[in-house]
C-alpha cells in the first residue's frame, strides 16, 4: 500500500518509540516481533504491558482472561484488584513528577489555569470525599455535564476515586438527550455546570439541565458547577464546596477489574442511545497503552487534543496524558474564536508537543491557512487523528503544516464500544497517507468477506477475532443490543461495523461504515474512496457519498458537497468536473447519478458527518435518534435537494 508520499521513520523516532522500550522489555527484537507476539500470546504481552506503565495494583491478577461466559463476555484479569485512579494519582507521590504540571486549561477569553500532579491529587481526595459526604459510593451513577476545563477532570476522576460510575454527557445537550441517558443509567447524581462561554456569549445551561432534572426520577442531587459573574441555582450543591470540603481518609475505593467505572452512551441507528459499559481493568489500561504505543506519550509530554468530555475523545484523552505522566492541554471554547488561528496560538503557548484534530477540524484548518498557521507549531513532535475517515490531500496537509518537519501523522481508529484503537500507525513504520500501518498491538484483527473468510486487496468487513482488552463488557442493562450489534452478523467474531482494506504489508484503509456501504451495478463502494476524489478538488471542502435505491442499478450513487470559503465560481461547472473526476478514477459505472452543492452536512457534535442521515433525509425517512446531531438544519436542506428534483 505504500506510496513515495509515504512517511519514513528518521533514526531519532526509532530511538524514542516507547513501544521499540516496550518490545525490549519484553525480550523481543522489534515491532513485528512484538505485534506477533501481542496476540499469539496475549497473557504474557499485557503483563508486560501493565509492569512497563508502572499500572498500579492493589492485588496482582492471578490470570489475564476468563472466558466462563463466553467470548462475549469476557472477564479481564481475574483475582486482580485495582483502581485506574492510582496509576494517576502515583504520579503526586513520586518527588520527580509532584511538582510537574498535570493539566492546563484555557478558557476561550484567554484566560489559563493549571495544577500540579500533588495539586490534582489533593483536589480529587477532596472532591472524592465531597461526593461521599452527599451520599455516593460505589455503583452510583453521576451524570457529568461540564465545561471542559480542570473541573471536569477532577469529577471524572472524583467518581471513578470513590468506585462510583461517571456518565458522560455532551455540554451541548438538549433536555431530551440529557433525560435519555440520565433516565437509562438511573443516574443518582448529576455534576452539572451552569453555563459557558462560546464565540464571545454566555451559554445559559441552567433552565435545560433543570427542566431535565424534574423528568428524573432516580435523581436526588445536582452539584453545581458555576460560571464566573452567574448566581448559584438555589437548589442542589455548590462544586466549590466539594473542593473545600476537608479530605478525609477514606482511601481510593478498590475495585474489580470488570467494576465499571463509566457508562457513555452513543446514538444508535434506530430507537434510544446505547450505553456501552467501561470498566477499571479494560478502557484505562487499553488508553494507557495507546498512549505509549501509537502516541509515544511519556512523562514530560505536553498533550493536546481538545475535545468535550461528553464525547470518548475526552475521557481517551484526559486518561492518555495522566496515565503516563504528561501535561494535558484542555481549551474550553470554539477552535476558531476569535478566528482561525486558536490552534496554533494553544500549541505555541503551552508548548505542545503531541497535538490532535479530527479531519472536520483539520479541513477547516487548511481552508483558512493563511490565518491557521500564524503561530510557531515547531514544537510539536507528533500529530494525531481519529474520530472519522480523513483523505490523503488533508491528511499530508496537516503532516506538512501543523509539527517541526518529518514528524508523523498517528491516524487512530477505534469507537466508543472499543476504548481505543483497533488500527492505528506506529512511528517505528512508514505511515501511508490516510490509511494505517498497523493493528494494534494485542487485537487480532483482520478483513473478511460477508462469510467471514479473510481477504486482502478488497473492500470487506473489519472484524476481531478474539475478545480484546478495552472492548464494552455490554451495553447498560441491554446483552441482546450488545449482542446483536457486534456479535451477530459473523458467528463467533465481533464485527465492528466498519468497512476496511487489508494488504500483504500489514496496513489497512478504512472505507467508511458498513451501513454506508453503497452497491452499484452489483460492486460494492465504501463512500472514501469516492469523496476522496472530490476532496482533491480545490474547490470542495467537504464531500459525503450516499447510495439511493434504484430499480435498474440496484443503488445510485449520490454525492453531496460544501464548497470552500470564499467559492465564487460556476456551480454546475464544478458538478461536472466532480462527477467527470470520479469516473475517470472508479470507472464509467461509478459515475455519480447526482451531484449537489449545500451550505453543510450533518455533523454530530463531535464533528462526524451523519451520511445515514444525509441518506434518509434525501429519501424522506424517518431518521433515528438525533441527538447528538450540530446542526438539524442540515437535514432540512438535504430534504428540499430531493423534493426539487421530483418537481
Amino acid at each position: 500500500m505504500l506510496e513515495e508520499a509515504a512517511w519514513h521513520p528518521a533514526r531519532h523516532h526509532l530511538e524514542s518509540a516507547h513501544v521499540l522500550k516496550l518490545a525490549a522489555a519484553l525480550g523481543l527484537k522489534d515491532y513485528d516481533s512484538l505485534l506477533a507476539f501481542s496476540v499469539e500470546h496475549p497473557d504474557r504481552y499485557w503483563a508486560g504491558v501493565s509492569e512497563y506503565l508502572d499500572i498500579a495494583w492493589d492485588r496482582n491478577p492471578h490470570a489475564y482472561i476468563s472466558l466462563s461466559e463466553g467470548k462475549e463476555f469476557p472477564r479481564w484479569f481475574p483475582g486482580g484488584a485495582l483502581n485506574w485512579v492510582n496509576t494517576v494519582l502515583a504520579f503526586a507521590d513520586d518527588p520527580e513528577s509532584a511538582n510537574r504540571r498535570a493539566i492546563v486549561a484555557e478558557e476561550e477569553d484567554g484566560s489559563v489555569k493549571d495544577v500540579t500532579y500533588a495539586e490534582l491529587s489533593d483536589l480529587v481526595r477532596r472532591v472524592a470525599t465531597g461526593l461521599r459526604e452527599a451520599g455516593l459510593g460505589r455503583g452510583d451513577r453521576v451524570g457529568l455535564l461540564c465545561d471542559n476545563g480542570i473541573d471536569a477532570t477532577v469529577s471524572v476522576l472524583a467518581v471513578s476515586a470513590i468506585g462510583a460510575i461517571v456518565v458522560p454527557l455532551f455540554t451541548g445537550f438538549g433536555q431530551e438527550a440529557i433525560v435519555s441517558r440520565l433516565g437509562s443509567s438511573q443516574a443518582k447524581a448529576l455534576i452539572a455546570t451552569t453555563g459557558f462561554r462560546r464565540r464571545g456569549k454566555y451559554i445559559d445551561a441552567q433552565p435545560v439541565i433543570e427542566a431535565a432534572a424534574m423528568q428524573l426520577d432516580t435523581l436526588e442531587t445536582v452539584i453545581w458547577k458555576g460560571a464566573r459573574c452567574v448566581d448559584m441555582p438555589k437548589k442542589g450543591l455548590d462544586f466549590n464546596d466539594l473542593i473545600a470540603t476537608v479530605q478525609k481518609d477514606h482511601g481510593i475505593e478498590v475495585m474489580d477489574p470488570m467494576d465499571p467505572f463509566m457508562v457513555i452512551f452513543t446514538s444508535g441507528t434506530t430507537g434510544k442511545p446505547k450505553g456501552p459499559v467501561h470498566t477499571h481493568g479494560g478502557f484505562p489500561l487499553k488508553i494507557a497503552h495507546d498512549a505509549a504505543v501509537h502516541l509515544n506519550v511519556g512523562a514530560g509530554d505536553v498533550l493536546c487534543w481538545p475535545a468535550d468530555i461528553g464525547w470518548i475523545s475526552g475521557p481517551i484523552v484526559l486518561a492518555a496524558a495522566l496515565m503516563r505522566g504528561a501535561t494535558l492541554v484542555l481549551y474550553n471554547g470554539a477552535p476558531d474564536f476569535p478566528d482561525w488561528s486558536r490552534a496554533s496560538r494553544l500549541i505555541e503557548d503551552h508548548a505542545v508537543t503531541h497535538y490532535g484534530a479530527t479531519p472536520t477540524l483539520i479541513r477547516g484548518l487548511a481552508a483558512n491557512e493563511s490565518t491557521s498557521l500564524k503561530h510557531d507549531r515547531s514544537g510539536v513532535k507528533l500529530l494525531f487523528t481519529a474520530g472519522e475517515i480523513i483523505d490523503r490531500e488533508h491528511f499530508l496537509w496537516f503532516q506538512k503544516n501543523f509539527a517541526a518537519p518529518g514528524s508523523p501523522l498517528i491516524n487512530y481508529t477505534g469507537g466508543t464500544e472499543a476504548s481505543g484503537a483497533l488500527l492505528a500507525n506506529v512511528q517505528v513504520r512508514p505511515i501511508p497517507p490516510g490509511g494505517f500501518n498497523s493493528a494494534s498491538p494485542g487485537i487480532d484483527v483482520i478483513v473478511t468477506d460477508g462469510s467471514g473468510r479473510e481477504i486482502a486487496g478488497e473492500i470487506g468487513e473489519l472484524v476481531i477475532r478474539e475478545p480484546f482488552l478495552g472492548m464494552t463488557s455490554s451495553f447498560w442493562q441491554d446483552d441482546m443490543r450488545y449482542l446483536e450489534s457486534y456479535w451477530s452478523t459473523i458467528p463467533g467474531v465481533w464485527s465492528h461495523g466498519d468497512l476496511a482494506m487489508a494488504f500483504d504489508d500489514g496496513s489497512f484503509l478504512i472505507m467508511g461504515r458498513s451501513d454506508d456501504t453503497i452497491k452499484v451495478a452489483g460492486k460494492r463502494l465504501g463512500p472514501a474512496e469516492v469523496e476522496g476524489i472530490a476532496l482533491e478538488l480545490k474547490d470542495i471542502s467537504e464531500a459525503a457519498a450516499v447510495g439511493i435505491a434504484d430499480p435498474v442499478k440496484g443503488q445510485k450513487l449520490v454525492l453531496v458537497l460544501v464548497a470552500r470559503p470564499g467559492f465564487h465560481g460556476d456551480p454546475e461547472m464544478v458538478l461536472e468536473t466532480v462527477a467527470n473526476a470520479i469516473a475517470d478514477s472508479l470507472g464509467k459505472p461509478f459515475r455519480p447519478s447526482e451531484v449537489h452543492i449545500v451550505s453543510q452536512l450533518p455533523k454530530t457534535r463531535s464533528g462526524k458527518i451523519m451520511r445515514r442521515l444525509i441518506r434518509q433525509s434525501y429519501c424522506n425517512e424517518k431518521t433515528g435518534d438525533i441527538s447528538s446531531l450540530e446542526n438539524p438544519d442540515a437535514l432540512t436542506e438535504i430534504s428540499a435537494l430531493r423534493a426539487a428534483i421530483e418537481g
